[in-house]
């Protein structure tokens, strides 16, 4: 385990970043079973729909032929919110005992929020400039970088709202940028196919370079359930170290990554 992960989030100074993967050990359906639901409701036959576009276009089409997404994140919602027992993942006790002080995440289930309470611990949720009134010192922050399914507006599924975020420049990027300050950054869950976590690696690397304390950024961290030499390579050049698991399974990986990381952020051998 890298001993400097261990003793900044010891620290407190690391902020969680957790991607889609954490939720799909949880069975969640998938965005391939989307695209499906997204077809069925536009009357397409599933597998000619798959070919029009990636899942951004195919969202994007939806809401311009059905006037919003309400059906569609209502949909999500059922879905996603049942057959699931959040007590028995232990990936995500993991994350909640880890004691973060901040958690963005980019998936739009609410297992998260639940295990919190679960656990009985105190956490706020923030998915809209208004929440970020709400905030309370010493309280964990579960930050809906993508969206929450409280607030149809905020969700960034179509293509119109990927874009957006490519921006950069909402209320929830200054936040971000803010909280990157002075802290390591983990992620956990992604594919180094998700350029959208790329692209915000390489902005706030650039953000940092172009600065006079480029030096004085801490060391980020992406936890990978395969190795990829050529893609370390790359992220490392941007100031993120990859760790990765020698597990077959990604769940096991992940689940044994954080015990570890547990263990050794409360000085357990």
């Amino acid at each position: 385990m890298n001993r400097e992960l261990a003793q900044a989030v010891r620290a407190q100074r690391v902020i969680l970043f957790v991607g889609a993967g954490v939720s799909e050990n949880l069975g969640l359906p998938t965005f391939a079973e989307l695209v499906q639901y997204l077809a069925k409701e536009l009357n397409y036959d599933p597998e000619i729909y798959a070919t029009h576009g990636d899942y951004l276009a195919l969202a994007e089409y939806y809401q311009l032929e059905k006037g919003n997404i309400g059906s569609l994140r209502s949909w999500l919602d059922r879905t996603w919110h049942t057959r699931v027992d959040i007590s028995k993942s232990e990936i995500h006790k993991l994350i909640v005992d880890l004691d973060f002080p901040i958690i963005y995440t980019t998936n739009y289930d609410t297992w998260l929020e639940q295990s919190y309470s679960l656990y009985k611990r105190g956490y706020m949720k923030i998915a809209n400039v208004g929440d970020l009134t709400k905030v309370r010192p010493g309280i964990p922050q579960i930050v809906k970088y993508h969206g929450d399914f409280e607030d149809d507006d905020s969700i960034v599924l179509t293509e119109s709202s990927y874009f957006s975020r490519l921006d950069f420049e909402s209320p929830l990027d200054v936040k971000l940028r803010y909280d990157m300050l002075g802290r390591s950054v983990l992620f956990i869950g992604y594919s180094l196919s998700d350029i959208n976590i790329r692209y915000m690696m390489y902005k706030l690397h650039r953000q940092w370079q172009s600065s006079s304390f480029a030096a004085a950024r801490p060391k980020s961290f992406i936890f990978l359930a395969r190795p990829n030499p050529v893609q370390e390579r790359v992220l490392s050049s941007r100031g993120v170290q990859a760790i990765i698991s020698n597990a077959d399974n990604p769940e096991v990986g992940l689940r044994e990554f954080l015990q570890q990381l547990l263990r050794d952020a409360l000085g357990r051998v």
